[in-house]
């Protein structure tokens, strides 16, 4: 499988999304819910100039027919890059198939699957590139 190279752009959201993980994560710690995080990540994306979008329905297209009962994204960034957003023990390998499978409906090149509940968020991000 060949992967697309990443825009700067891309690169830009990227970085700052890790960013806002690390900082979320320093203050508020590996406790708390998904949706916590979630609208703590979208401010600090949105204060540093990123237009963010929580909990966006994505129709899927099937057989010629679109569907808007598709997929939820946690977060959308600049209509750009996917955030997925958990807080749990274990990070079920299903997640990554369908953050994978998100990227690949979308037509999108970067995404991320955050898990919080970790207790060095370093190893709780992990980045998807189609």
């Amino acid at each position: 499988m060949e992967f697309l190279d990443l825009t700067e752009k891309e690169e830009k959201i990227g970085k700052a999304i890790v960013n806002a993980a690390y900082n979320i994560h320093v203050k508020l710690g590996p406790g708390l819910l998904e949706r916590v995080y979630e609208v703590c990540l979208a401010h600090e994306l949105n204060k540093v100039g990123f237009n963010v979008k929580r909990q966006v329905t994505i129709p899927i297209v099937y057989d010629g027919i679109s569907f808007d009962e598709g997929l939820r994204l946690d977060l959308l960034v600049e209509d750009s890059v996917i955030v997925e957003l958990k807080a749990v023990d274990a990070i079920n390998p299903v997640w990554e198939a369908q953050i994978i499978s998100h990227l690949k409906l979308t037509n999108l090149n970067l995404g991320y699957l955050i898990n919080f509940k970790v207790p060095l968020i370093k190893n709780g991000i992990r980045r998807f590139k189609r």
